[in-house]
């Protein structure tokens, strides 16, 4: 396992259940991110798209590696898999594989220009 801190990227959305479950991982291994709001900042969301070459979320950089459309529990499978974290049972304080509600997660995010 490594011991360095990942350089760690999320576009996120402020309210998603998708979201809050990748936070959630991140807090529960103390890893470091940038969190990058997709639905209040225009510019965020058309990098998360330009990068990830879709429009869904939660998108994570890794150290480079894009993680597109992944859910907390991806994403902490993805890192014990890659050595950055060991896997542990310790509880989150939301589900990290939880759905936003369907209106939230469907719905296109659209900025005025």
């Amino acid at each position: 396992m490594t011991t360095d801190q990942p350089a760690i990227t999320a576009y996120l959305k402020p309210v998603c259940g998708w979201s809050a479950g990748v936070r959630a991982v991140f807090d529960k291994y103390s890893l470091d991110y940038e969190d990058k709001d997709i639905i209040n900042d225009a510019t965020n969301y058309y990098e998360m798209v330009a990068r990830s070459g879709q429009p869904l979320s939660p998108c994570v950089v890794v150290d480079g590696r894009m993680l597109a459309d992944v859910s907390g529990e991806e994403v902490e499978a993805w890192l014990a898999d890659k050595g950055y974290i060991q896997q542990n049972n310790l509880p989150t304080p939301v589900p990290i594989d939880q759905a936003c509600a369907d209106e939230l997660h469907a719905a296109s995010v659209t900025f005025e220009e």
